[in-house]
């Protein structure tokens, strides 16, 4: 009978922990967000340096890839051309 009291002494203190850990989450929540909000929403320079980049580079080799299927085309023309 003496030993139920003494096991359930420590558990306020196991259970502020948790209950901290809880509470913290709670109130950090809309925080975080708002932040993941915010930075979606804005972008930096540097990030649009490297959209940029990233569209440059696409369209190089767009046109590659384009001179490249010209220059197949007039082959093949100047191949099936009659002499």
């Amino acid at each position: 009978m003496l030993l139920r009291p003494l096991l359930l002494l420590p558990l306020p203190l196991l259970l502020g922990g948790c209950l901290m850990s809880a509470a913290k989450t709670i109130i950090t929540a809309p925080i975080k967000a708002g932040a993941i909000i915010y930075d979606t929403a804005t972008e930096s320079q540097e990030e649009a340096d490297i959209k940029r980049g990233r569209a440059a580079r696409k369209a190089d080799e767009q046109a590659e890839r384009d001179a490249k299927r010209a220059a197949r085309e007039r082959r093949r023309a100047a191949e099936d051309a009659p002499r």
